[in-house]
Order: C-alpha cells, then structure tokens, then sequence
C-alpha cells in the first residue's frame, strides 16, 4: 500500500487509512481495528507519504526508513516502540547510521518504530521496488 495513503493524526494513535474526502474533514479507517472514523478539517492530520527524517546529509523520506527497517529485519516487525531509549537508539542506529542524533529524538524514534510494526504486522507494508527491479518485473 501507498503510504500517501496512510495517515497520523495528531493526538490520535495509531494509524488510518485513507478512505474519502468529506465536505468538513475526512473519513478514516484505524489500521489495528479497521473502525471508520471521521476526523475534521481542522484535525492535524499528515500523510506518512510526506513524513521525513533528519540525517546529516539530506531529508529521508520515511518509504527510505522502514525500507531500511524492513531489510533489517527480513520483513519482519522490529523491537517494541515501548523499549528503552537506549535500544531504540540502537536499532534505529543500525538501519539509519546517518540519522541526525541532534535533531531526531527518541520519541520521534517511538513513533517510527511503532507505525513500521503497526504497517508490517497488519501487512500494509512492502519496500517500494526501485526502476531497475521494476523493470525487470514488468518485462517478465
């Protein structure tokens, strides 16, 4: 799935997905219990499509981390968002070793975590093919 079309709303937890366009919000659907909801127009609500995090050289796109999660963990879930700082910083480390240590912060890490396990264990993540993979598959 398109994670354009995977939502966070703020103080909300969890994630949605995308289901239509209301005259005075949207209508959502909870990923862990697949129950609509509607948010409202003036609900923060961000596409996890835009979400990016800080390295040291240029803004990562968060497909680019939960690629880099999901080669990991061979496509499996990572350790609880609920772990300490110190093994959060650890993991999130090991799959992004360029990540910003000043600007990302380890709640910004629990959210990551948290929504790359949410995604995998509901089965509404796989890394985007790249051009040449694509390709390949499409001359096949």
């Amino acid at each position: 799935m398109d994670l354009k079309e995977i939502l966070a709303v703020s103080g909300q937890p969890g994630l949605f997905k995308f289901v239509a366009q209301s005259p005075n919000g949207v209508i959502v659907e909870a990923v862990a219990t697949g129950k609509r909801t509607k948010f409202s127009a003036n609900s923060r609500v961000s596409s996890l499509g835009d979400i990016s995090v800080f390295t040291m050289e240029e803004d990562l796109p968060l497909e680019k981390v939960f690629a880099a999660f999901y080669n990991l963990t061979e496509g499996k879930q990572t350790i609880s968002h609920k772990s300490s700082a110190e093994e959060l910083k650890k993991v999130f480390g090991e799959a992004v070793p360029q990540y910003d240590r000043d600007q990302v912060r380890v709640s910004d890490m629990v959210k990551i975590v948290n929504w790359y396990n949410l995604l995998v264990e509901h089965n509404l993540y796989e890394p985007a093919k790249d051009e040449a993979e694509q390709e390949s598959a499409d001359n096949e």
